[in-house]
């Protein structure tokens, strides 16, 4: 009798332990069982909401699972970033997030509808967007150290353009200026468009530019390309050097997208988010993608994106520190 009921608790013990074995990995296994939302804090068309669809498609496939991108504009990207920070953290809701959201706008706006560093949790960077500094023809400057002679000897006569304060295109400049040591007056738009057109007008003299509404200019003829934003040469455009080169020492700076999660998601589906991007920006067909669009490919999980945000705050703080930047 005593063995017979020892043997009925050894198998209830074994049965519960299989279930465990079985249940834990699929439950595991099982998200995401429903659509994910990623939200773009931008107007369709730009390049944060034509990577999230690079992305979202190929983690569909991957996922089985639709990757829903809701593009949420307005207020630099903040009207985005405050649903994702108020939103379950459930791993159904993400950010494709810009750097403004998340290390610029915090130095930049008296007052902010989210903490990003309380509220949204770094997941992955999707690639990094390098600025193009380009010049009117007209202007007797063939390179970053022609302009920077140009500049001092005609202290505030020259002009860049910009999408507005606090856009990397007006931050950007006014890094040149302070590691170059050079006065050249700001003259902002209402977006990068306005100062294509400007700038090809001769309206200003230069412009730190996206890479694709410039590169057709730039191989007409209509435009001059100086210099890129990065330390790194930009693949596709090997020709072209960065500042650092010209001598202005320690000049890098970039746009960049990146994923991220409210705060309290949990970590295995942080972790799996961070482990399919990874996964896609190692397929050469996204690399061809994001060529055409003028992005560089740049892994980097939750533990590396997290001090780099934390870099990128810092940086941009002092810039917009010593610029006096305040967001209209």
């Amino acid at each position: 009798m005593q063995s017979a009921v020892i043997i009925a608790l050894v198998r209830g013990i074994v049965s519960f332990s299989c279930a465990l074995a079985i249940t834990a990995p699929a439950a595991a296994q099982s998200y995401p069982h429903k659509p994910v939302r990623v939200i773009v804090g931008y107007a369709p068309g730009g390049s944060g909401d034509v990577m999230a669809r690079v992305f979202g498609q190929r983690l569909s496939e991957s996922w089985s699972q639709q990757m829903i991108v809701d593009n949420r504009p307005g207020a630099n990207g903040m009207i985005g970033a405050a649903a994702v920070a108020r939103a379950a953290p459930d791993g159904y809701t993400f950010l494709f997030g810009y750097v403004s959201e998340v290390a610029i706008n915090p130095s930049l706006y008296s007052k902010m509808t989210y903490d990003p560093a309380r509220e949204l949790v770094p997941v992955a960077m999707g690639g990094v967007l390098p600025l193009l500094l380009v010049s009117n023809p007209s202007l007797p400057a063939k390179s970053v150290r022609d302009l920077i002679r140009l500049a001092k000897a005609r202290p505030g006569e020259l002009t860049y353009g910009s999408a507005g304060y606090g856009s990397p295109a007006h931050l950007g400049a006014e890094y040149l200026k302070r590691t170059a040591g050079v006065d050249i007056t700001h003259v902002p738009y209402k977006g990068g468009a306005e100062v294509v057109t400007a700038i090809l007008s001769g309206q200003v003299m230069v412009f730190f530019s996206g890479i694709p509404p410039a590169i057709a200019h730039v191989r007409s003829g209509r435009l001059r390309a100086l210099a890129v934003s990065t330390a790194a040469r930009v693949p596709g455009l090997e020709e072209v050097p960065p500042v650092a080169e010209a001598g202005v020492q320690g000049f890098d700076m970039a746009g960049w997208f990146g994923y991220f999660a409210p705060t309290g998601t949990p970590r295995d589906v942080i972790d799996k988010l961070a482990s399919g991007v990874s996964a896609i920006l190692r397929q050469p067909e996204t690399g061809r993608q994001f060529v055409q669009q003028g992005i560089v490919i740049a892994e980097m999980g939750p533990e590396k994106f997290a001090p780099f945000i934390q870099a990128e705050a810092q940086k941009y703080a002092r810039i917009i520190r010593e610029s006096g930047a305040k967001a209209e």
